[in-house]
């Protein structure tokens, strides 16, 4: 079963993360921020993901630390449930819409983080989340899940659309990169991801 179990204690968060490549889009979110658990919610089932997330952070601060470590802790358990990344797509590129907005999302799971990131928000904030912070999720996701990871919203007025359609694409692309293929060796010609 390709899962992992995550709990990171800092400081600033407390943080337990149950994950499940093979599922059924499950998911029970509770980070503080409606608006984040809104987008995990649909980043799960639009993946097929089965997600357990608990975060108690410092929010009388601000959002940032719980915005940030959540998006590690998850990067940490894609790359914890693919192990070695042996029979996999490892590349995935997804196009979603929601209303006007249209993202493209464009993954490698190459073992090598990076990251290249254009939302083109216009708020400062949706909801209690900094859109600068959404930005960093992305980010913050690629360095711990050993990813390229290409997202770019292409068009949209509403911000909340833009971030939704940009988490819903990354779902899309994430499935196609983590499905399983027919072979059992590792896609690279480097033998190793």
């Amino acid at each position: 079963m390709r899962s992992a179990l995550i709990e990171r204690r800092t400081n600033e968060t407390a943080i337990t993360l149950q994950l499940y490549l093979d599922g059924q889009g499950e998911a029970n979110i509770a980070t503080g921020l409606g608006f984040l658990d809104h987008m995990l919610v649909a980043f799960a089932r639009h993946g097929g993901f089965d997600l357990e997330l608990s975060c108690e952070g410092d929010l009388e601060v601000d959002d940032h630390h719980t915005v940030e470590d959540v998006a590690l802790a998850l990067g940490r358990a894609f790359d914890q449930a693919l192990v070695e990344r042996r029979g996999i797509g490892r590349f995935g590129y997804a196009y979603a819409p929601l209303d006007e907005a249209l993202a493209r999302v464009v993954v490698d799971l190459s073992g090598r983080p990076s990251h290249a990131v254009d939302m083109g928000f216009k708020r400062a904030m949706i909801g209690e989340v900094a859109t600068e912070n959404l930005v960093h999720f992305f980010q913050s996701f690629a360095n711990t899940g050993r990813m390229a990871l290409h997202v770019d919203v292409l068009k949209g007025e509403n911000d909340h659309h833009r971030a939704e359609a940009a988490f819903k694409a990354m779902a899309l692309a994430m499935k196609q990169a983590v499905r399983k293929t027919d072979r059992d060796d590792v896609p690279s010609t480097k033998g190793v991801l």
